[in-house]
């Protein structure tokens, strides 16, 4: 189409360029994002209609509808019905002041110096264990792992022996291996709008490794930390290897809420944070407070820990933009695993640090364990490039659809009844249900227990305090077929009808 033939719009598209990897759609969504937190697009300008934008790009209809209903979720956009869309006005608070400019320490140069080990404080957060034994029913944290493709796996660990050399065999980037670094960026890229490369990815073992390395990069003497509460106490436990004290911000149905960091003073220079989906709860960030929580980091000169734990597991809509997507002054760390995608053992994971920090984070990786399994990440990278990775993140996206649904259905028939109803969860491999007080927890879990089934009770899961007077539980919902999650939530519906008789 012609620039002539173009329909007048309300914005200047020149720039825009949709020949990147990756789905149109998702090409869109992060151009008119970018154009947003630029300025370009300013607070409370009207967006074209998706007919008049589709006409001047010349893309269909469907890819415009989409990449708007993306930024609706995002929260990025707001429609008003007869109207149109216009950009939320946060957006404006997200740029920074005039003048100003952020930096990191000098690359190369570690942020902290090396402290002893705090064990009084790791003794209040002791690392949640896996039970030994099959999986059971309500296990949290545990993806579909009968799905994975063993053999596939078995046969792409062989031709990587076969193909080895003996310098494979030696220590290796500890950074990670680049072909792996490269397939994630690009993967990162396409799938989760984050605009990165294989220079910002650090190879980590786990999610776990990656916020204790960020801790050690970013805190020094006397900083202390903060997380959110209810959280993940392991992340938690993480932090505590460095952090002089550990604050526990409260999270409501918007999630973290960032005016409560403000009264925690200078000292506090890291946050730890699930925005996507909020462990446990599974509530999402809104727009509003992750602006807030930008700026707080930037006001501040202190750090934001992004961790997109089960970010793949989206049921309604696409999965949402990262926190570190929206950040223009460097202060987020965005940590990933593979543990959801792939099974816990594997023990890969990444952290994408901002430009000029990958140097500082593999020498601390260095004197940690040097780097992750060589021969792993190889059969990995290779997973990843013959493009057996998307088909499996679909397979099992599906497969937990499928599984909440019939966690749902069946709640619905044999535990709704007895006065417990369970939020759906939009999100993420379990369901959070919450409950009126500490007493009927307790007394729920123990029932559970007692059937041989594993949920997971708010005050060991989200590492609260029992004077808390927050109380729910956790039931995961992935491990397990639909039929056998059906006929577990029967028994659990007996085992606690009589525990509240």
């Amino acid at each position: 189409m012609s620039d002539t033939s173009r329909p007048a719009l309300p914005f200047d598209i020149a720039g825009i360029r949709l020949d990147g990897p990756g789905p149109l759609t998702r090409q869109l969504v992060e151009q008119l994002r970018q154009r947003m937190l630029q300025g370009r697009l300013p607070a409370g300008a009207r967006m074209p209609t998706t007919r008049e934008l589709a006409g001047a790009l010349g893309l269909s209809r469907n890819t415009v509808v989409r990449a708007y209903e993306h930024l609706l979720d995002e929260g990025l956009i707001k429609s008003r019905v007869g109207d149109g869309s216009y950009v939320t006005p946060p957006l404006a608070q997200m740029r920074p002041p005039a003048g100003t400019t952020d930096t990191w320490p000098a690359p190369g140069v570690p942020a902290s110096t090396p402290q002893t080990p705090r064990w009084e404080a790791l003794q209040h957060f002791t690392p949640s264990r896996t039970p030994a034994g099959p999986v059971r029913a309500f296990r949290w944290g545990s993806p579909a792992m009968d799905l994975f493709p063993a053999t596939l796996w078995s046969r792409l660990q062989a031709q990587a022996w076969r193909r080895h050399n003996t310098r494979e065999l030696a220590y290796g980037d500890p950074a990670g291996l680049p072909v792996l670094r490269e397939w994630l960026a690009d993967y990162l890229r396409s799938s989760r709008g984050l605009a990165c490369n294989a220079e910002q990815i650090l190879i980590t073992g786990g999610a776990q490794q990656g916020i204790a390395l960020a801790a050690m990069a970013l805190l020094g003497p006397g900083d202390e930390a903060a997380v959110e509460s209810p959280g993940y106490r392991s992340a938690a436990a993480a932090l505590a290897l460095q952090a002089a004290r550990i604050h526990h911000v409260p999270v409501d149905r918007e999630g973290l809420r960032p005016a409560a960091l403000q009264a925690l003073g200078a000292r506090c220079r890291l946050v730890y944070v699930t925005p996507s989906h909020q462990f446990p709860t599974g509530v999402a960030m809104s727009l509003q407070r992750r602006m807030d929580l930008l700026d707080w980091a930037h006001r501040q000169q202190a750090w934001i820990v992004e961790d997109d734990y089960d970010s793949e597991y989206r049921h309604q809509g696409q999965p949402l933009a990262p926190l570190a997507s929206l950040d223009n002054a460097g202060r987020t760390l965005y940590v990933g695993s593979l543990s959801k995608l792939m099974f816990p053992g594997l023990r890969l994971g990444y952290l994408v640090a901002p430009h000029g920090w990958l140097p500082t984070l593999a020498r601390l990786r260095a004197v940690l364990d040097r780097h992750s399994a060589c021969m792993d990440q190889q059969v990995m990278a290779d997973f990843i490039a013959q493009g057996h990775f998307l088909r499996h993140v679909r397979r099992m996206r599906r497969a937990a659809r499928e599984r909440r649904d019939a966690l749902l259905g069946a709640w619905a028939r044999h535990v709704e009844p007895l006065g417990l109803p369970l939020p759906a969860p939009e999100a993420g491999l379990h369901a959070y249900l919450p409950l009126p007080d500490a007493a009927l927890e307790r007394r729920l879990a123990e029932a559970a227990t007692a059937a041989h089934l594993e949920v997971g009770a708010m005050r060991q899961v989200g590492g609260l305090p029992e004077a808390s007077a927050r109380a729910g539980l956790v039931l995961g919902f992935a491990a397990l077929p639909p039929a056998a999650t059906s006929r577990a939530v029967q028994a659990l519906a007996q085992a606690w009808r009589r525990a509240l008789d």
